[in-house]
């Protein structure tokens, strides 16, 4: 297993939706950590094919894990 430094902390706010989204793909995928299946999710969506940049003035409840939740926000 690699040892990587991980020096720096993100915090993010999730809905129990979103959350309930992280934690079965990560009972799906034998994940070791929540932390691990999100970065694995990043390590994902950052290589994913057609990757855009956000438009400018986009705020950050636009985005979300719940493709059905963030369509009922906007």
């Amino acid at each position: 297993m690699v040892d990587r430094l991980r020096g720096e902390r993100l915090q993010i706010m999730l809905s129990p939706e979103e959350l309930t989204l992280i934690d079965d793909f990560r009972f799906a995928k034998r994940m070791p950590s929540r932390a691990a299946t999100v970065r694995e999710l990043f390590r994902r969506g950052l290589a994913a094919e057609g990757f855009s940049i956000a438009p400018l003035g986009q705020r950050s409840k636009d985005f979300g894990v719940d493709a059905k939740a963030a369509r009922l926000r906007r």
